[in-house]
C-alpha cells in the first residue's frame, strides 16, 4: 500500500500522519521495530531500497515514512522510485510519503504541481520528478493537503477550541483568524495560549468542569500575528514616502524586541501581497474576489488594497526583490538588515 500526503497545510497532512502511524503502533507493530522514518531530501539509494524494497531484511509487515522527498536534487532517486514503487503497492507493507514541497495550483482550469523551494517561492516541478508524483497522486490513498479558506479557517479555530475544552464565538474567532491566517501552527499554538490564560484567570469554571470562553478582547490583547497593526503602519509609512515615519517605526519595531529576521519575513510576506493585489487591480478583480482567489482574510486586503493603489506594479517587484536580497545577503552575513532596509527606505 502506498499512501501520498502532500500540500502546503503541513499541521493538517503531519496530524494525518501521526494518526496513521499511532495505529500502526498500536495494532500493528506493538515492539516499536518495525516503523521506519526516511529523511528524503537527503536519502541515498541504498538506504531507500533497504527501507522499501522486497528483499528487505525486514520480515515482518511494516511502515516505511520518506518524508519531503520532492526537495531530493537527484534525478537518480526519482527513477529509481518511480521503478520501485508499482511492486510495492500490492504487496502489504504501508510506504507513506509526506511532503510539504508539492503543491497543487489552478491554472487554465486545471490543477497542476508546483514547487515550493526553501524560500517558500513556486516553481515548475522538475521534469525528472514529474513521473514519481503522477504515480503517487493517482494512488487511491493521495491527499492533498491545501490551505484552508478564510472561511474554513475559522470553522476549523472554532472545532479545535471546543475539542480542547473551550469556547469561541465567531467575532473572536474572525478576529484571530485576521491576524494569523490559515497558519494552523500558529492557530493551534495560540489556542493552548488564550485558553491557559482564562483557565489561570477563572479557576472557578476549571473545577466545575466547565469550558472556559476566549472573547474577542483577550485575543486583541494577548495575540500578536504576522498582519498586526505596526507591520501595516510601518508598510503605510512606505507606501505614501514617509521616509522619516517608516525609519522611526522600523526602529521602534527593533527596540521592542522584534527580531530582525522575523520582521523581514513580515515585511517580505507583505510587499508578496501588495503584488497580488496590484495585479488583482489591473485585471479588475473586486476585493470579494481577491478574497477569494488569494485566499486573503478580508482585514487583509482591506489594509493591503489602500497600500497597493500609492505603488506601481514594476516599482513593487522592484521593492521586493531588493527585500529578498537583503534577506538572504543577512543570512550570509553580507549585509546588516537595519542598514540594508533604512538605506531602501531613504532611497524611496
Amino acid at each position: 500500500m502506498i499512501i501520498f500526503l502532500y500540500g502546503e497545510d503541513s499541521y493538517r497532512s503531519r496530524e494525518k500522519l501521526n494518526k496513521l502511524k499511532d495505529k500502526f503502533s498500536r495494532e500493528i507493530d506493538k515492539q516499536g521495530s518495525s516503523l521506519v522514518i526516511i529523511a528524503g531530501q537527503t536519502a541515498a539509494k541504498e538506504e531507500l531500497s533497504q527501507a522499501i524494497s522486497a528483499s528487505s531484511l525486514f520480515a515482518r509487515k511494516r511502515m516505511v515514512v520518506i518524508e519531503e522527498i520532492f526537495m531530493q536534487k537527484s534525478p537518480l532517486i526519482y527513477a529509481y522510485l518511480t521503478e520501485q514503487l508499482p511492486e510495492i503497492v500490492a504487496g502489504e507493507n504501508i510506504i507513506i510519503f509526506w511532503d510539504t514541497a508539492v503543491i497543487l495550483k489552478k491554472k487554465k482550469n486545471k490543477q497542476m504541481p508546483y514547487k515550493l523551494d526553501s524560500r517558500g517561492q513556486e516553481k515548475a516541478l522538475p521534469k525528472y520528478s514529474r513521473p514519481l508524483y503522477n504515480f503517487l497522486a493517482k494512488q487511491k490513498y493521495a491527499q492533498n493537503f491545501s490551505l484552508l479558506s478564510n472561511t474554513q479557517a475559522v470553522n476549523w479555530l472554532k472545532a479545535e477550541v471546543k475539542e480542547r475544552g473551550a469556547v469561541i464565538k465567531q467575532p473572536a474567532a474572525l478576529i484571530l483568524t485576521s491576524l494569523l491566517g490559515s497558519d494552523l501552527w500558529q492557530l493551534s499554538n495560540e489556542i493552548d495560549k488564550l485558553i491557559h490564560h482564562k483557565r489561570g484567570q477563572i479557576k472557578s469554571l476549571v473545577e466545575q468542569d466547565q469550558p472556559v470562553e476566549i472573547t474577542s478582547e483577550e485575543v486583541m490583547e494577548l495575540t500578536r500575528g504576522n498582519f498586526d497593526e505596526n507591520i501595516f503602519a510601518l508598510t503605510d509609512a512606505i507606501s505614501n514616502r514617509n521616509k522619516a515615519l517608516a525609519l522611526k517605526l522600523f526602529e521602534e519595531e527593533l527596540e521592542a524586541g522584534a527580531a530582525d529576521g522575523n520582521l523581514m519575513r513580515m515585511i517580505i510576506r507583505q510587499f508578496r501581497i501588495l503584488i497580488q493585489v496590484r495585479q488583482s487591480l489591473e485585471t479588475g478583480l473586486s476585493p470579494r474576489k481577491m478574497m477569494s482567489q488569494l485566499k486573503l482574510h478580508p482585514f487583509v486586503v482591506q489594509k493591503s488594497l489602500a497600500q497597493a493603489r500609492n505603488f506601481s506594479l514594476p516599482v513593487l517587484k522592484n521593492i521586493f526583490h531588493y527585500l529578498v536580497k537583503i534577506d538572504k545577503g543577512s543570512k550570509t552575513g553580507q549585509q546588516d538588515i537595519k542598514i540594508a532596509l533604512s538605506m531602501l527606505i531613504a532611497k524611496m
